[in-house]
C-alpha cells in the first residue's frame, strides 16, 4: 500500500474548536485507511484520551526534570521550546511522514521552521481564524508571511479567511477552501426535550437562548447581555440565557452586568460542558455574537440541532447562516440589532422554519463526510502533483 502517513502539528489537545476538529479529522482519516499521527507542542488535554481510544499516535517532547527547576519562567519557556523543536525535528527525520499539516499559528511557526531542515516536502498549513491576532504579534505575522511560500498548500475554512490569506500575499491558486464539518447525527438527542430541561431545572414554557463560546471578550457576551437587558420587558416572563464555555477571566464582570440590568436570574454560566448536544436540544434559539471569527463549529452545531441562529456578520458566520432563511445575521458590537433579532425569533413558527432549514443546510453542505472528503482530495492532489 502507498504511504498514507500524515503528521498533524498543533499546540495542544485542549477543548477548543481547532483541537476538536483535528481529533475528528484524525479519527475519520484512520477509518478511511490513512495513517494519521499528532505532534503537540504542549502535551496533555482532554482530547488526548479520545485520540488514544482510537489508536491515534500522539508525540510530544519529553521534558527533562531540570527544565522545571529553572527559576525564570521566560527562560523555562524558551528552553522548553528549543527541546520541543528538536523533538519534532528528530521525529520528522525518523518517520518522514508523507504529509505534514500545521494547525494554529504557534504550531505553524515552530513546525514550519523546523520542517525546513528535514526531508519532508509536502507541507500544509490550515488557517482557521481571521488574521487580527497579527496586529498584536507583529513577529508572528512576519514569520507567517515568510513561511507561506514554502507551503505546498494553504487551507482556509471560510471565504473570509481565504481573502485574508490573499491579502497577505498568498496566491489564490495555492489556497483550498474546506469548510468545517460536523456529524449531524451527534445532535439528535435520545432524550425528550422536557427530560433534558428537568436535568437543568428549566421550566417547560421557558424560552431558552444558548451561546456556546468560551468567555473571552471578543466573543461578545457583554453585547448579548446588554441586548437582553434592553428588551427584558418584551420577553416572556420565563426566559433563560445559557452561556456555555470556559471562563477566561470575564465571568464575574458579566454576572455583575446582568445583575445591574435586572436579569441576573435569567443568565446562567455553565462553564465547559461535554453534553453540548443535550443543551442545544433543550434550547429554542442559538447565538454567536463574536466581534471576530474564522468559521465557528458552534454555529453548525446549533443548526444541526434544529435551532434558528442569531450571529454577527464577521468572518464566515454569514457563510453558514443564511440571513432570513436559517437565522438572522446582525452587525457586530450592535446590542440594539441583536435585541431586535431575539424579539423577532420569539415567533415559534419562524423558529421552527428557520431551524429546519438550518439543519438541512448543515446536512447538505457542512457534514463531517463532506469535510473529510475535502481533506482526502487535498492529500491525494499533493501526491499526483509530485508524480507529474
Amino acid at each position: 500500500m502507498a504511504d498514507r502517513s500524515i503528521l498533524f502539528v498543533i499546540g495542544s489537545l485542549s477543548v477548543g474548536g481547532a483541537e476538536r476538529h483535528v481529533t475528528k479529522l484524525a479519527i475519520s482519516l484512520k477509518r478511511r485507511g490513512w495513517d494519521p499521527a499528532i505532534f503537540v507542542l504542549s502535551p496533555g488535554g482532554p482530547m488526548t484520551d479520545v485520540l488514544e481510544e482510537n489508536a491515534i499516535p500522539i508525540h510530544a517532547a519529553a521534558m527533562p526534570s531540570w527544565v522545571n527547576d529553572l527559576g525564570n519562567d521566560r527562560l523555562r519557556a524558551r528552553v522548553g521550546l528549543v527541546i520541543t523543536a528538536f523533538a519534532l525535528w528528530f521525529l520528522l527525520w525518523r518517520q518522514r511522514p508523507r504529509v505534514l499539516h500545521f494547525f494554529l499559528p504557534a504550531a505553524y511557526i515552530v513546525g514550519g521552521i523546523v520542517s525546513l531542515f528535514t526531508p519532508v516536502r509536502r507541507r500544509i498549513m490550515s488557517r482557521r481564524s481571521m488574521n487580527h491576532y497579527q496586529a498584536n504579534h507583529i513577529l508572528f505575522g512576519k514569520l507567517e508571511r515568510w513561511l507561506h511560500p514554502k507551503m505546498s498548500l494553504i487551507l482556509a475554512n471560510s471565504i473570509a479567511v481565504k481573502n485574508d490569506l490573499v491579502a497577505e500575499g498568498v496566491s489564490p491558486k495555492k489556497i483550498r477552501l474546506i469548510y468545517n464539518g460536523i456529524d449531524v447525527e451527534e445532535f439528535r438527542s435520545s432524550r425528550s426535550r422536557q427530560a433534558l430541561r428537568d436535568l437543568e431545572n428549566i421550566q417547560p414554557e421557558a424560552i431558552v437562548l444558548t451561546m456556546v463560546a468560551n468567555l473571552i471578550p471578543y466573543k461578545g457576551h457583554r453585547d448579548l447581555i446588554e441586548a437582553l437587558g434592553a428588551i427584558n420587558e418584551r420577553l416572556p416572563p420565563r426566559w433563560l440565557l445559557l452561556c456555555v464555555g470556559r471562563d477566561d477571566g470575564i465571568q464575574a464582570g458579566l454576572e455583575h452586568l446582568a445583575l445591574s440590568l435586572g436579569i441576573g436570574e435569567n443568565v446562567r454560566f455553565l462553564g465547559s460542558r461535554k453534553d453540548i448536544a443535550n443543551l442545544l436540544a433543550l434550547s429554542d434559539i442559538g447565538l454567536l455574537t463574536s466581534h471576530e471569527e474564522g468559521f465557528s463549529n458552534s454555529i453548525l452545531e446549533g443548526m444541526a440541532a434544529g435551532l434558528p441562529m442569531i450571529v454577527t456578520d464577521v468572518g464566515g458566520n454569514a457563510e453558514a447562516v443564511v440571513n432570513g432563511t436559517t437565522g438572522i445575521v446582525v452587525p457586530a458590537k450592535s446590542p440594539d440589532r441583536l435585541g431586535e433579532a431575539v424579539v423577532e425569533l420569539l415567533n415559534e413558527h419562524k423558529r421552527k422554519v428557520f431551524g429546519g432549514r438550518g439543519r438541512e443546510r448543515v446536512f447538505n453542505i457542512f457534514s463531517l463526510e463532506a469535510c473529510i472528503d475535502g481533506y482526502e482530495e487535498v492529500y491525494r492532489t499533493l501526491g499526483h502533483k509530485e508524480k507529474a
